[in-house]
């Protein structure tokens, strides 16, 4: 067993990195995928060029497959500013380092006006553990295994308000996680209300801070504070797939 030990908020933890909980989604090929944003499944499928086709059970000596697959539709991806940006801002120039103080949060979204919000007043509840916190992971209600498969176009899905967004801002959350295609409303006329928030863009553009959605937190994981490990793949775009790996912390 490899232990390492932490300081997070100046007290010493333990952390066993031999039981690491993944919380993301892998991305498959075909419908059995979180898919949003009305675009066609992934498909992970063998090159063909010229007669070759890259697959052993096709005559190969390797397997040689190519994959098509837009980050933020399908799957856990970590997003930069760059998403809401005219100028090119990659998630490599954004994310430097890759560990953080997490806490868990779960929230049964509230009704308002035919849309279900996650609202300043239900994150004030948990105040007093997001100020000693880095990264927020927002676990909805309800929480079935369905959201690893869930075709999310057109289903109005919860969303984070901007008052929400804004007090995370103001608690120096830097990294928000969550199990939603996205913290803003799935129609709003390109407002981005909570992304302009969380980024605090266009004035004082917070380049450092990311968003994680798509992620699924499995019952079994209670809230609290975990050690968060946040692996981005190595493409230079706005956005990535990504598996933010959680550890739990021990005295």
């Amino acid at each position: 067993i490899m232990w390492i030990e932490v300081y997070i908020n100046d007290k010493k933890k333990r952390v066993n990195l031999n039981s690491p909980i993944d919380i993301s989604i892998p991305l498959k090929s075909g419908l059995e995928n979180p898919i949003a944003w009305y675009v066609k499944p992934p498909k992970i499928e063998a090159q063909q060029i010229d007669d070759w086709v890259g697959a052993v059970n096709e005559g190969a000596s390797v397997n040689f497959n190519k994959i098509t697959f837009n980050p933020h539709a399908h799957g856990t991806h970590t997003e930069c500013v760059g998403h809401i940006t005219s100028k090119k801002v990659s998630i490599q120039d954004c994310l430097k380092t890759f560990f953080f103080s997490a806490e868990i949060i779960t929230i049964e979204p509230v009704s308002t006006n035919g849309d279900y919000q996650i609202t300043k007043k239900q994150l004030e509840f948990f105040k007093e553990k997001l100020t000693l916190c880095e990264a927020v992971i927002i676990r909805t209600t309800p929480n079935t295994t369905i959201k690893k498969t869930q075709e999310y176009n057109n289903t109005n899905w919860p969303y984070l308000t901007e008052a929400a967004a804004n007090f995370l801002v103001d608690l120096n959350i830097e990294h928000l996680l969550i199990d939603l295609p996205s913290i803003d409303k799935e129609k709003d006329d390109g407002k981005l209300l909570a992304h302009k928030a969380f980024w605090k863009y266009p004035e004082n553009t917070r380049y450092n801070a990311t968003i994680t959605e798509l992620i699924y937190v499995p019952e079994n994981i209670t809230d609290g504070t975990y050690f968060l490990n946040l692996q981005i793949a190595s493409f230079v775009n706005d956005a990535t797939p990504s598996k933010p790996v959680l550890y739990k912390l021990e005295a």
